[in-house]
C-alpha cells in the first residue's frame, strides 16, 4: 500500500509540475488555442498564472514534505486541496461543454482522494 501512495504521488506531482509550469510559461493565448485551453479564455492572465504557481507549490507538496520529514502532513492536506482544485477545473469544463478535460480532471480527483484516504489513514506518516 504504501508503494502504491508514493507512487501515484509521484505521477500527480509529475502531472501538477507540467500543468504548472505550462501555464506559468506558456503565453494565455497560445494555451486557449490548444485542444484543452479553450477554459483560458474565461478568466484573466493573471489568473492562469496563478494556478500555474499553485500547481507547481502542489506538486511540492504532494512529495517534498515526506521525503525530507518535515511537516509529512501536508502531503494528505495538499492532495485534499487538489480535489477541491479538480473539482473547480471539472465545473469550470462543463459549464463549457468541454467533456474530454473532466474525464482526465476525475482521474486525478481519484488519484489525490487515494492518497488524501492513505496518508491521513493506513499509510499516515504520524503512525
Amino acid at each position: 500500500m504504501n508503494l502504491a501512495l508514493w507512487i501515484v504521488a509521484g505521477l500527480l506531482a509529475v502531472v501538477m509540475l507540467t500543468g504548472g509550469v505550462t501555464k506559468l510559461l506558456v503565453p494565455k493565448e497560445k494555451l486557449a488555442a490548444t485542444a484543452h485551453g479553450g477554459w483560458t479564455a474565461d478568466f484573466g492572465v493573471g489568473f492562469v498564472k496563478t494556478l500555474g504557481a499553485v500547481e507547481i507549490l502542489a506538486a511540492a507538496g504532494i512529495l517534498l514534505p515526506a521525503l525530507v520529514g518535515i511537516a509529512p502532513v501536508m502531503v494528505p492536506v495538499t492532495a485534499v486541496c487538489w480535489v477541491a482544485l479538480m473539482i473547480g477545473a471539472m465545473i469550470t469544463h462543463l459549464r463549457r461543454r468541454e467533456t474530454t478535460p473532466v474525464a482526465a480532471n476525475l482521474l486525478y480527483l481519484a488519484m489525490a482522494a487515494f492518497v488524501a484516504w492513505g496518508r491521513f489513514g493506513p499509510e499516515s506518516f504520524t503512525g
